[in-house]
């Protein structure tokens, strides 16, 4: 029963192909008896002049596009200049960046070298004129100099002094790291 309707379907897809073929054979023979027997090329050399009017537009339309080549090309120039120069500048910097860390090393270490010598001044010196010295000095900048001084030259010291000035400096040097982080 399955092979009727196909065999159905398969004639009439044959009958619908033989009636295409026969259109398309007849429609060949018509072309080719109208087409004329030699078929007349054009080379190109016979190809017609083109309109004034267009020969001048695409002329002003090549003269446009070499005009914009020609500033973009100096646009490309003046912005490998500008890179050029932002290059050299770059590196300027870096050398002012390297020289001033240079500077600032060495300004460190002789500010450090100062301190620790005349914190060893200090602590050379008689406990009693230690203890007059800080006294005069604002509280914070005698705290730092208490805080590098060994601990027997700072108690000494420390001993010497008015016990307002001497809780001030032990309450500044003992809270100076309170609000550092523990982790």
């Amino acid at each position: 029963m399955m092979r009727f309707p196909r065999l159905t379907f398969t004639l009439i897809a044959v009958l619908l192909a033989a009636s295409g073929a026969l259109r398309i054979g007849f429609g060949v023979g018509t072309a080719l008896a109208r087409a004329p027997e030699e078929a007349e090329v054009a080379s190109p050399a016979e190809c017609p002049a083109p309109p004034v009017a267009l020969a001048q537009a695409l002329s002003d339309r090549e003269a446009r596009l070499s005009q914009r080549e020609d500033a973009l090309e100096e646009r490309l120039a003046a912005l490998d200049l500008a890179e050029a120069a932002i290059e050299t500048r770059l590196q300027e910097l870096r050398q002012a960046e390297a020289d001033l860390d240079r500077v600032v090393t060495l300004s460190d270490g002789a500010a450090e070298q100062d301190l620790t010598r005349l914190t060893a001044v200090y602590e050379a010196m008689k406990p009693a004129d230690t203890a007059r010295l800080l006294s005069a000095m604002p509280v914070e900048f005698a705290a730092g100099f208490l805080g590098r001084m060994r601990p027997e030259a700072a108690a000494a010291a420390l001993a010497g002094m008015e016990p307002d000035t001497a809780f001030a400096i032990t309450a500044l040097i003992a809270g100076r790291n309170a609000l550092a982080p523990t982790e």
